[in-house]
């Protein structure tokens, strides 16, 4: 990337100090590019994190680094914008790689595993509502609070994908639980509701639902499949 994005990308990073029910899951969600030399290693310690049954870990491809040489190959401008509702949220101007997000509501590089595992400590389970995934249906329990209620759609094997050209070119990146489908089903306002679930494109897809209080907003509870 250019100087005037390495250093803003620098100056985030030393700134930043069967059906299935909720299960106290934290939510992780890494933001990267294949065009972004920087993202690697949060990209490995999300992907080796990512095998705790504790945690829901997601990969969602940005775009804005696709004029550097290299087109992300799973990168859409929907989870561009998911980032920047997470940037207008933090009080944030622009948006960086690699960005995890935990739960919604606390944000870091990712780089460093040590910061990584504290931040999810810091954050722990989110606590509910209860969310029931069917076949055919997602049911979200009783609670407080009003929300959106989204259903994520990712890749849980290891994709290796061989970048040609810009920063990374050369190299074969590994990729898991990578995002392919995101979908907000509907409102929640603390009554119980169910929802019709819409048939994966893929049938080697995961299901996750993430109840998120607006716009880049807290997680209030997530599941999956």
């Amino acid at each position: 990337m250019s100087r005037f994005h390495a250093a803003l990308v620098l100056a985030m990073a030393c700134g930043i100090a069967s059906p299935a029910s909720a299960g106290g899951l934290t939510v992780v969600e890494l933001f990267q590019s294949q065009g972004c030399s920087s993202c690697p290693p949060a990209n490995a310690n999300v992907m080796a994190l990512g095998e705790r049954p504790d945690l829901l870990a997601l990969s969602f491809g940005v775009t804005y680094w696709d004029q550097l040489g290299w087109k992300d190959t799973f990168a859409s401008p929907q989870y561009t914008e998911r980032q920047w509702d997470y940037a207008r949220a933090f009080h944030r101007r622009n948006v960086f790689t690699p960005e995890v997000v935990v739960n919604g509501r606390a944000d870091i590089v990712g780089a460093d595993r040590g910061e990584l595992e504290a931040l999810i400590r810091r954050e722990g389970a989110l606590a509910g509502p209860a969310i029931e995934i069917g076949k055919d249906s997602v049911t979200v329990g009783m609670g407080t609070g009003s929300a959106a209620v989204w259903l994520v759609r990712y890749d849980p094997s290891v994709i290796q994908v061989p970048v040609a050209r810009g920063e990374n070119g050369g190299l074969t990146l590994p990729h898991k639980n990578v995002v392919r489908e995101l979908t907000e089903l509907g409102a929640w306002n603390g009554k119980a509701v169910s929802y019709a679930l819409p048939a994966a494109k893929d049938a080697a897809l995961r299901t996750a639902i993430l109840v998120q209080a607006g716009s880049g907003g807290a997680i209030l509870a997530a599941a999956r499949n």
